[in-house]
This record gives C-alpha cells, structure tokens and sequence, in this order.
C-alpha cells in the first residue's frame, strides 16, 4: 500500500501517496464574497492519477470539488450564490457567509512539511469560524480530515465535523426544500464530479440510475462515470455515519445535467442547534479506478464503513490519530451539548 502524507504548500494542503498527490484542501481560498469563501477539496485523484473533481464550473461557479456547504443557516448563505426564496424563486441577498481558517490543531502544517503520517493514515484537524456576511460569528467548527488507502485501486478520505453555535439565539439549518422547492434539499458534504461524468450512473444499494434516485433514503450512495481522453472510468461512493442526523439520509444525486452527490440530512426537514449545542456529522468519501455496479460500491462503502472509525474515532471526540492505532487526546475545541440520531 502506498505511504500516504499531509503536507503544506502556501494556502492549501497536499494529501501524498507516494509522492503523487491524490488531493488538494485549500483552506484559505481567494473567492468573491458571492462564492461563499469555505475551504475545499479539489482536484481529487484516483490512485491510478485520474481527477474526479471540478472546480467553480461556470454554471455554479459555487461548487468546488467536495466542500461542506450549507445553503440555509437561519437566514444565512454558506452554499454561495443566490438564496432561494419561497414565493420568489432564487434571489441574489446580502447573506453569503464565509467558513474562515483559524488554525490546525498543536500546529499540524504550520511548518512548510506539516502533516502527520502513521501505519498509513494521514490525518489533520483545523478550527474554523463561521462568519456571516454582516461580520457576526454564528459557527465554531472542529473539523477532522483523513485519508487511507483501502485497496489496490481505492483509496478512501474520511471527513468529520462539529458545529457549535456561538450565538445566543437558535440557528436552524435547512435546505431549499424546507424553504419551499420541490426535491432541491442539498446541502452538506457536498461532491461535483467532472464534466464528462454527466450521464454516468448514480449507484445505491441495490440500484443504478439518474436523477429518479434523487431524495432516496440510503446509508451511501456512488456514482460512476467515465473520462474524456483516457476513456478509462472511475468511481465516488460516499457513506453516511450510521450516528449522523437522519440516517439513513436523503440525497442529493445529479447525473443528467452535471455528476454530484450529496448526504443531504437536512433535505426535507430542518435540525435547530441551540445555543451553545454542537452538531456532529461525519462522513467517508471512496476514491476509486474503475467502473462499478451497486455491488461493487456496496463493497467499497462496507470497506468503508469498518475503516472510518478508525482514522476519525468517536464522533466529537478531539483526538488524532496516533501510530499503532492508538489515540492520543487532545484539548476540545467545542463546547456544549452534542446532538446526534435524532432531527
């Protein structure tokens, strides 16, 4: 298996394998106010070196690879773009929020060759803020990232957040389809694929198809297309944390006019974080060469699912992965109720 690293380069880290580099996390990101600024993951690489991510298409300049974006925060914009309205449609307001990096955990990738690397697992932990576009802190995020390689062709990125509300006042996260449009509940850990996915294939358990498997209830969910120039095809299958709000969740799944995927818990029913209270999600992103079929993505989300606990711990938990596979605890940067299973 290859030796997998975290490295900083300026404003992004360089998740290694081999020297090769499977992923870019920009955590400082130089955007327009209108993008909803937030740290993303793009380009994304098979170990085999083919990308299957796509950044700021000119028709949702927004979307960037894989990011956690959430398009309803109370009033807030932390998806980018216009806010849909009910009544009114999409509507261009003065709400995009920003995801703003404090700092990496006991200085991880403070120095150029930052990042740690142990028994084959890269991991890192960042501190953000969330600020609104009026300049108010509602969010203060622990966010975890991982990666490992799960087979000779696959490797899979591990993704853990905690939001707490700083706010004294409720904040209650939704989706377009809370806010009044039919089967448009995106939001959260959000992936677009390239553009010669469009027309691939959504995959879940036991089916495969398109846009008819949008709002579906399911524990993961993949999608699997093919690239221009090699013509070879790759795979993204994304799982859902059996702990997380609403799980099994609805997803927002795309392959008719552009690939993505999305665990969307809040697509058809809102989840208020009180003052002072911390939302936990975590989630597991496959990478992997190859078509697949629903069994196969079944596979790779079971290979998953038994490695995320070990590269991302228990939910909440501030912790870094240690070698061995043993953990070491660090101080918490949340604080608060935690609120999980239950919307």
């Amino acid at each position: 298996m290859p030796d997998l690293r975290i490295a900083r380069d300026d404003d992004r880290l360089m998740i290694h394998a081999d020297g090769e580099v499977l992923a870019e996390y920009v955590f400082r990101p130089d955007h327009p106010t209108f993008e909803s600024p937030r740290p993303y993951l793009s380009p994304i690489r098979t170990l085999g070196g083919e990308t299957v991510s796509l950044y700021r298409p000119h028709d949702h300049v927004w979307h960037k690879g894989i990011a956690w974006s959430l398009p309803v925060v109370g009033d807030e914009n932390f998806w980018g773009g216009p806010t849909f309205v009910r009544g009114e449609g999409y509507v261009q307001l003065p709400n995009n929020g920003e995801q703003r990096h404090v700092e990496f955990e006991n200085g991880q990738a403070d120095a150029a060759a930052g990042g740690i690397a142990n028994d084959g697992v890269a991991c890192i932990r960042e501190r953000l803020d969330w600020v609104t576009q009026a300049g108010e802190t509602i969010f203060r995020e622990e966010r975890t990232l991982a990666a490992s390689v799960i087979a000779d062709d696959a490797w899979l990125l591990g993704f853990a957040t905690a939001l707490t509300n700083t706010t004294s006042r409720a904040i209650s996260i939704g989706s377009p389809t809370t806010r009044g449009r039919e089967n448009a509940g995106y939001g959260g850990l959000f992936w677009r694929g390239p553009r010669s996915f469009t027309g691939g294939q959504v995959l879940a358990p036991g089916a495969a198809g398109g846009d008819e498997l949008r709002g579906t209830r399911a524990p993961w969910m993949g999608f699997t297309g093919r690239h221009d120039e090699t013509g070879t095809a790759s795979t993204i299958v994304m799982v859902d944390d059996p702990g997380n709000l609403q799980h099994p969740p609805q997803w927002f799944a795309r392959s008719e006019e552009f690939a993505c995927l999305c665990p969307a818990p809040f697509f058809s029913e809102e989840h208020v974080i009180e003052p002072g209270a911390t939302m936990a999600l975590r989630y597991g992103v496959v990478i992997a060469d190859g078509a697949a079929d629903p069994a196969r993505a079944g596979a790779l989300a079971a290979a998953a699912g038994e490695r995320l606990a070990a590269l991302l711990g228990p939910v909440g938990a501030s912790e870094v992965v240690a070698g061995g596979g043993a953990r070491a605890s660090v101080a918490a940067a949340t604080a608060g109720t935690e609120t999980r299973g239950t919307p």
